[in-house]
């Protein structure tokens, strides 16, 4: 069996990770125009670079929840593919091994005139001055605002050979991003965990958080807990 699982913010809130659209999140403190744009970045990269800087640094205190802890177990006993919107490595460090990140990687930096250069980040900190090895300035690995989300091919590809896609920690409110659980084939099964779920046809419900929905979905696809 192919499990698919389409994972959003809600999963890395439960890891102490503040989200971006709730009522404290870091859209409350920050506006998106001024740090992730092209244009903010042109405008005010100090700025930017500390934005990142300061979720990069949060990340390295948070821990893989027991949702992600489930989720790597099920490698127990299915192909599990994730396919997330999260830029932090809570899945990876949770023992997932294959992991398709859509919108970047808080730990990596990359090439402003060369995006194919991409580097692991030592520590937390992007500083004016970090330079490629084509001598421009390094940014941060993320999709922004009004740039391209180049994975969604590999990821519409990875959906459509699903038995099963479960959708956690994200509503299907947000696209390209959601029009991705509509790639699995008709005959998957369609699971969408979410404590105040929208109405959506064909998906079996389960309300709940992140930790206790995959837990509920491990019993409706015969998947092992740790």
């Amino acid at each position: 069996m192919h499990v698919v699982v389409i994972s959003g913010a809600g999963m890395s809130a439960e890891s102490g990770l503040r989200t971006f659209r709730d009522n404290d999140g870091l859209w409350e403190d920050y506006r998106v125009e001024d740090v992730a744009t092209p244009e903010a970045w042109l405008r005010d990269r100090a700025l930017v670079l500390r934005f990142y800087n300061e979720r990069r640094k949060a990340l390295m205190d948070a821990k893989p929840n027991a949702g992600h802890k489930i989720i790597a177990g099920w490698e127990r006993a299915a192909k599990v593919s994730i396919i997330t919107q999260n830029v932090d490595n809570l899945h990876e460090a949770a023992g997932s091994s294959n992991v398709l990140h859509l919108h970047g990687e808080l730990t990596k930096a990359r090439s402003t005139i060369d995006p194919s250069l991409v580097y692991e980040i030592d520590g937390w900190e992007i500083k004016e001055g970090d330079r490629c090895e084509k001598g421009s300035q390094l940014r941060p690995h993320i999709v922004w605002f009004g740039e391209m989300v180049d994975a969604i091919p590999a990821a519409e590809q990875i959906a459509a050979a699903a038995d099963a896609i479960t959708v956690v920690g994200t509503s299907l409110q947000v696209y390209p991003a959601a029009g991705l659980a509509w790639c699995a084939p008709k005959m998957a099964r369609h699971i969408l965990i979410d404590p105040n779920p929208p109405i959506v046809p064909k998906f079996e419900v389960i309300k709940a958080g992140a930790s206790e929905g995959l837990a509920k979905a491990s019993e409706l696809l015969g998947l092992p807990l740790p």
